[in-house]
């Protein structure tokens, strides 16, 4: 077998059971875009120019929820922002690459497979490594049109008046419910939240999120910090 071809399967194999999850929340997302008031083809368009489950299901919320575009663009940026951190992590694994491999992986460089590739970077030298990255970000990029495209067809058929719209919120509870096991994660997700529920009335263009969101970035900064030092 060709070894390019190997660690590419090598990238599907590893990354596919991360991709459980993730099945759900492209369900979802599709549903409740086609819900809130976005055609399919503009749906389908988000999840292939954005390919950003966390960042698309944000950018639902506050679409509903009537915020600015200002806000919306600023807090879909901040939460893609790890990608510049994952671009760096990996950066000297692809350093001799040709632009265009770079531009391509780049795209696919998401949560999951950045996660496996970078595990299989460390304990492999293999001059064909970025194959692995390749194959577990096409994997990654598959599940989630295809079931953007399944959850926009059953969007279709599901009757306004249920109103999916409550489906964000418990997304992101679904997602936090790790996060509860640490006291660090406790702490910042009851600060962000107070902040995010104090600004919900006072904060002007529906600023609350981003000013939850920063505030919940220092607060982890400082008290890991704090841990740190009295370790």
């Amino acid at each position: 077998m060709n070894n390019k071809f190997r660690v590419f399967l090598k990238g599907i194999f590893d990354v596919s059971p991360l991709m459980i999850p993730v099945v759900p929340f492209g369900l979802i997302f599709g549903v409740l875009s086609i819900d809130i008031g976005f055609s399919p083809i503009e749906t389908m368009g988000m999840s292939l120019i954005v390919f950003g489950g966390a960042s698309q299901i944000i950018l639902l919320q506050l679409f509903s929820g009537g915020a600015s575009s200002l806000v919306i663009i600023s807090s879909v940026g901040a939460v893609n922002s790890r990608h510049l951190l994952y671009g760096a992590v990996v950066s000297e694994h692809l350093s001799d690459l040709k632009l265009i491999w770079k531009i391509v992986i780049s795209y696919f460089l998401v949560d999951q497979a950045f996660a496996r590739s970078n595990e299989y970077f460390k304990k492999n030298k293999d001059t064909n490594k970025y194959f692995h990255l390749f194959g577990g970000g096409i994997t990654c990029w598959v599940i989630w049109q295809t079931t953007t495209f399944l959850g926009i067809v059953l969007g279709a058929f599901i009757p306004e008046k249920l109103g999916l719209s409550f489906a964000v919120p418990l997304t992101f509870l679904a997602l936090l419910v790790n996060d509860f096991r640490k006291l660090i994660n406790v702490i910042v997700i009851i600060i962000s939240g107070l902040v995010a529920t104090f600004g919900f009335n006072y904060v002007p263009y529906k600023a609350y999120v981003i000013v939850a969101g920063v505030i919940a970035l220092f607060t982890a900064a400082i008290l890991t910090k704090l841990v740190k030092t009295n370790e």
